[in-house]
């Protein structure tokens, strides 16, 4: 038993954070229903995760060397953070997440352009399928448009964006800043979220802040959400270093099935026909963006050759300065 847990563990733990991360929406109504707003929500919680990360790893500080990728990480995690925050707290949650996981078409896009990944026929096949699935699902016999139907949804849709984007900066990063750690590219991504979200609480209208009792309660939910999400965010990327990427995207799609329980047991949605077929198609394209964007073989990238001077020491495992094994980027 002790073996089969041992073996299992790595698995586990990225099912514990998908489930984690598809929950996550309700605390953050229960903030809202407080009167902290969604931005404000963001920026706390961001801002809690990232002085927990510090305070619990601050020796891997002397790992940070300055680079324009850490701002560039940092603004998209704040609009990925902000887009599903949001979104979750004033749309219907199964569809913004739906619109927010459509991240193979925006993956094999920016890839493309940053990572310099030749954009293969399955990858252009697989991004068109997600976003098929997306326009089944946004279509409306009344507007004959497929697009979001409101701001939740359309933050939903940034939200995945930004996701792929802070995908391909986090690999990107691993491979130009090979000796900063995880923990550190974990501290940019909430620090980032923070900073975002507390300039954009300037332009949304502040309800009355809670008070009395209320007040701290909203102040343990902040503080919870932020201990929750940060050590959650450490441990599954601790664990993702044990099982193959291929494999672990697909796991992290268990975030959508607790998703859609969790909204239907607590908010009473029930996705509908369009819903359903929308989602199987998005399902089924980040399912299949994990096999065929597997580990393999990749040349070079010449803007970043002999960035570090340091070897290969603190590289990401199976990453390599002549590009051998080199990990695509992906869902």
């Amino acid at each position: 038993m002790t073996s089969w847990l041992r073996n299992s563990w790595p698995t586990l733990a990225i099912m514990l954070g998908a489930s984690v991360w598809g929950m996550i929406w309700y605390p953050l109504r229960m903030l809202a229903a407080l009167g902290v707003t969604g931005t404000a929500a963001s920026a706390l919680t961001s801002g809690a995760g990232c002085l927990f990360v510090l305070l619990v790893r601050y020796r891997t500080l002397r790992t940070v060397r300055w680079h324009w990728l850490l701002p560039a990480l940092a603004l998209a995690a704040g609009i990925t953070n902000l887009g599903f925050v949001w979104g979750s707290i004033h749309g219907q949650v199964m569809r913004v997440l739906l619109l927010f996981y459509l991240t193979p078409a925006w993956t094999a896009l920016f890839a493309h352009f940053i990572l310099h990944e030749r954009l293969t026929w399955a990858g252009a096949g697989l991004a068109a399928l997600s976003l098929v699935g997306a326009m089944t699902m946004l279509w409306s016999p009344q507007l004959g448009i497929p697009v979001p139907g409101n701001l939740a949804e359309w933050a939903g849709l940034a939200g995945g964006m930004g996701f792929a984007m802070s995908n391909v900066l986090i690999l990107k990063t691993s491979r130009v800043l090979p000796d900063m750690r995880p923990e550190m590219r974990t501290a940019t991504i909430f620090g980032g979220a923070a900073i975002f979200s507390a300039c954009a609480s300037l332009f949304e209208a502040m309800p009355a802040p809670p008070t009395g009792a209320h007040l701290g309660t909203a102040a343990w939910l902040v503080l919870g959400l932020g201990f929750l999400l940060a050590s959650n965010n450490m441990l599954v990327q601790y664990e993702l270093a044990r099982v193959p990427a291929n494999r672990a995207s697909i796991i992290m799609l268990f975030e959508i099935v607790v998703t859609a329980l969790s909204a239907w047991l607590f908010a009473g949605e029930t996705p509908g026909p369009r819903e359903w077929a929308g989602g199987v198609c998005i399902v089924l394209a980040s399912a299949l963006s994990s096999w065929v964007h597997r580990t393999r073989a990749m040349p070079p990238d010449p803007a970043i050759q002999d960035a570090s001077p340091a070897g290969d020491r603190g590289a990401d495992p199976g990453e390599r300065k002549d590009g051998k094994n080199r990990p695509r980027a992906m869902v």
